[in-house]
């Protein structure tokens, strides 16, 4: 968020303020259809399932949500602005939609509580555990407030979600989300309190009695519901409407049909896992594009939109060069999958090893650090 305009905040550099005046050139889309087709894809909050080997279409989903693509036009705008070159998931469409930054972030150990077979306090558990994740990443306390659900529950907190809730039917709620008489009251009413942040007055701390401070918020597309329903409130409220800005889901190694589920090993590599274990999964499970025998292959090129080792070099290889040599290799057949694969390994190791390097940092007093309601370093 910032004042009277959005910020761009990357790791501990310094933000980037783009004027309320400069308006973001895109390419709107059609609004939602109608009508569906029976092959379309599964998106929502709780359950995402592609109905092609691709993955999920993402074209569809602007279409259907009625956001706008971030165009090459966009990506050219924001370099010339910060006067430097765009982060390589801007660049290669990973990050490929908007709606229209101290950093907030919002942890909700209460949807899981929700939503999940897991006592209250071993999803605390996790969300610290998360939380040294996202500090490993690269924020600053200085610039950075992370908090729980369960734990920030201040007065203006709690006066905008009541607001919300006011101004939200049970009939709208069910539309929006899917809710049925089986779920419960706690799932009907959490939808607001994951909008609630979005509004600046609900941290009286950082942002004093200011409540004109616009919100950004980076996040996958499946979480489009909440914050439509939170653009729709936002001008009966006075508020400004927050903008949103969704990342594409990284595969499953099985494949592009569905996401990384953290809950079975075999899809998803951990945070915490060895290289040892990176290499045995991608090697074992992660899904080829290549062909049945190298003479095919040699012959006909491999599928880069459905190799899962090439999709995960599109997330972690920084030099577009690069990639962009493996993909005319491998499509000309040129590269093997094991090639490919072993390419993926060790960009992926590289990825991970700096990461858990920096997390070893993080201890418990750093993360309350982060914790701590509390002004921020900024100028609003």
């Amino acid at each position: 968020m910032g004042s009277n305009g959005a910020i761009i905040v990357g790791k501990d550099e310094e933000v980037s303020v783009v004027n309320d005046s400069l308006k973001f050139e895109s390419e709107k889309l059609t609004k939602e259809k109608d009508e569906t087709d029976e092959d379309d894809d599964l998106v929502t909050p709780w359950d995402v399932t592609a109905s092609s080997k691709k993955g999920i279409d993402y074209d569809k989903l602007i279409a259907k949500f009625g956001c706008y693509r971030i165009t090459e036009d966009l990506i050219n705008r924001f370099e010339r602005i910060t006067g430097k070159k765009a982060h390589p998931m801007l660049r290669r469409g990973l990050f490929f939609a908007h709606r229209s930054s101290t950093s907030n972030f919002q942890i909700t150990d209460d949807e899981k509580f929700l939503w999940k077979n897991h006592t209250l306090d071993e999803i605390k558990h996790m969300a610290k555990e998360n939380i040294k994740d996202i500090i490993a990443c690269g924020f600053g306390p200085d610039k950075t407030f992370i908090f729980l659900d369960t734990e920030y529950m201040c007065p203006s907190f709690f006066t905008n979600i009541l607001k919300i809730w006011k101004l939200v039917t049970l009939n709208q709620a069910r539309s929006i989300f899917g809710f049925t008489g089986e779920d419960s009251m706690g799932k009907a009413a959490f939808p607001s309190i994951e909008a609630a942040p979005c509004f600046s007055s609900s941290f009286p701390l950082i942002f004093g009695n200011r409540s004109d401070i616009p919100c950004i918020i980076p996040c996958a597309i499946d979480q489009d519901p909440y914050f439509r329903m939170c653009r729709d409130v936002a001008p009966r409220l006075k508020y400004p409407k927050p903008a949103m800005i969704y990342s594409s889901f990284l595969p499953a190694l099985q494949g592009a049909q569905s996401k990384m589920a953290a809950s079975d090993a075999t899809t998803c590599i951990y945070l915490d896992d060895t290289a040892k274990q990176i290499k045995n999964k991608i090697n074992k499970y992660a899904f080829s594009g290549g062909r049945d025998t190298i003479e095919e292959h040699r012959k006909y090129g491999g599928n880069c939109d459905v190799d899962i080792s090439y999709q995960f070099l599109r997330y972690f290889m920084e030099d577009d060069d690069e990639l962009g040599s493996i993909r005319e290799r491998y499509t000309s057949g040129e590269l093997l999958t094991g090639e490919l694969k072993a390419i993926a390994i060790k960009e992926v190791q590289r990825v991970m090893s700096e990461l858990q390097h920096r997390r070893k940092e993080v201890n418990d007093e750093v993360v309350q650090s982060f914790m701590v309601p509390r002004k921020l370093k900024y100028d609003y």
